[in-house]
């Protein structure tokens, strides 16, 4: 199951004790600055977490998986993610 910003929001109110307003408003912040970093083509690094790189993408052939049919993409701009050596090293530290 996937964590929500409701969630997250929660989590901070519980173990910091801001109010929930104040908790939901410094995420919405954060996310903001890391949604206009990434549309302005910065990328994002969280230390200990992993960093957030904005790629370009070319113009590609591609198929219609309804119908089959070939069909040509248009170049766009995606969002990957990098995980750390940190974050690596505590996901398979359980194993």
């Amino acid at each position: 199951m996937a964590l929500t910003k409701s969630e997250i929001v929660e989590s901070i109110y519980n173990q910091l004790g801001f109010p929930r307003s104040q908790s939901t408003e410094a995420i919405e912040i954060l996310l903001e600055i890391i949604k206009r970093s990434l549309e302005d083509g910065d990328d994002v690094m969280v230390s200990g977490f992993g960093k957030f790189c904005v790629r370009d993408k070319s113009q590609r052939k591609g198929r219609n998986p309804a119908t089959g049919q070939d069909m040509m993409l248009d170049k766009r701009r995606v969002v990957t993610f990098k995980c750390s050596g940190v974050l690596k090293n505590r996901l398979n530290s359980n194993r």
